[in-house]
């Protein structure tokens, strides 16, 4: 039995190891954040399908997949790209401003503390700048180019 024990204690000390850099390194908490965010899912293309398949090396490098409404056609950005054009501070003060069109849910930005936004701009600088613009913002009524996901103009009061 002891002898049981002992080796069933063996894999925990790595798992501590692993969760303590996420709490320590702002670089792996904003990695973290940006997984369980769900950030890949519109802002890498395909990974919201395959994200066991898509490369870290392509993370959050955008999409050409639009994302239409009654606001008109918005894209993911490439936040790769997006991030090098702020330091930290201006980085914060937009996240706490966030105000972005659908379907990016800004408010998730605002109420992040800020050692969690500090996490993520650490992350994404780390990754580095890669990869292309996405398409600009279309106004209602424009015509989007490539495919695009269609949600329904809310039913009237």
């Amino acid at each position: 039995m002891g002898a049981l024990s002992s080796c069933l204690c063996l894999p925990f000390p790595s798992l501590f190891a692993i969760a303590h850099a996420a709490d320590t390194d702002p670089v792996q908490r904003g990695r973290y954040l940006v997984q369980v965010a769900g950030c890949n899912d519109c802002h890498t293309a395909g990974y919201i399908l395959a994200p066991d398949k898509v490369p870290e090396s392509t993370w959050l490098t955008g999409d050409q997949l639009g994302w239409s409404g009654p606001w008109g056609t918005t894209y993911a950005s490439n936040l790769r790209l997006a991030m090098q054009a702020y330091d930290e501070e201006q980085w914060l003060a937009i996240a706490r401003q966030a105000n972005f069109r659908p379907p990016m849910p800004s408010h998730t930005l605002r109420i992040m503390d800020e050692a969690d936004l500090r996490g993520i701009y650490r992350y994404v600088r780390h990754l580095g700048a890669a990869g292309n613009r996405a398409p600009d913002y279309v106004p209602p009524g424009g015509t989007p180019k490539g495919p695009v996901v269609l949600f329904p103009s809310p039913p009237a009061p």
